[in-house]
């Protein structure tokens, strides 16, 4: 057999509720009876209104505006920006070249540095063609100069080698005439002239007529006289004997 308890809280707690829904209409009925019973005690009153006569009319008393409903709430526009304007400066704008001007420009900038270019180059090839002028005409010069003191030198040798050449036949000549005999009657200064050659020690190698004087006693007595002359006096020089190996002697009787 089951038994059902009953629980202590849950009693509790609807007692208090019973009791306050209780009192909260209690309360309501005593403020409806104590409100009806008010208004019955409470008397009409009667409102004296003074008249005062006066020319100036008084305007009644304005009521005061009812206060105007908040606006609904906008939504929050973020104001535009506008860029600042760039300051201008105070210098004046440089002014735009063209392209077609400034590559004008540029080419003839650069023709005249070529043009330079070239000028210089011709100026250096104009120098360095006179400077070699110069030189070769100084070369010239000198080589003319040197040329001709060689000439002057070998002139001068040849002058003394041939004045010494004359000398040294003049002894020869005058020595063999000591040995000429003339022929008796003897007549005229006819010219006699022989090949005679000789030998570095100054002997005769041999002696030939070369033309005769027409006398033959005379062109006899003259090789005679070469041959008994030996040796003839040359230089000491033997460098020299080249001009005395084969020598033309001239001979006349008056003489």
């Amino acid at each position: 057999m089951n038994y059902a308890y009953a629980d202590p809280v849950n009693s509790q707690e609807k007692v208090i509720s019973g009791a306050g829904a209780f009192a909260m209409h209690f309360l309501f009925l005593a403020l409806l009876v104590f409100g009806i019973n008010w208004q019955k005690k409470v008397e009409p009153q009667v409102n004296v209104v003074d008249l005062w006569t006066s020319t100036v009319p008084v305007a009644p008393k304005a009521e005061p505006p009812a206060p105007a409903p908040p606006p609904p709430p906008q939504p929050q526009v973020q104001p535009k920006v506008e860029p600042a304007p760039p300051v201008k400066a105070a210098t004046a704008k440089p002014e735009v070249v063209k392209p077609d001007i400034a590559f004008k420009d540029k080419a003839e900038k650069e023709r005249r540095v070529v043009e330079d270019k070239q000028k210089e180059a011709k100026k250096r090839e104009e120098a360095e063609k006179a400077t070699l002028a110069k030189q070769q005409a100084e070369a010239q010069r000198l080589a003319k100069e040197q040329e001709d003191a060689q000439r002057k030198l070998a002139e001068q040798a040849a002058a003394a080698q041939a004045k010494l050449r004359n000398e040294y036949i003049e002894r020869i000549r005058t020595k063999i005439k000591r040995f000429i005999v003339l022929p008796p009657n003897m007549q005229g200064n006819p010219e006699a002239e022989f090949a005679v050659v000789l030998l570095p020690s100054g002997e005769v190698l041999g002696v030939k007529t070369q033309r005769g004087s027409g006398v033959a006693a005379y062109d006899n007595a003259v090789e005679r006289a070469i041959l008994k002359a030996q040796p003839l006096p040359l230089p000491p020089d033997p460098a020299l004997f080249k001009d005395f190996r084969e020598l033309n002697l001239k001979f006349r009787p008056q003489e």
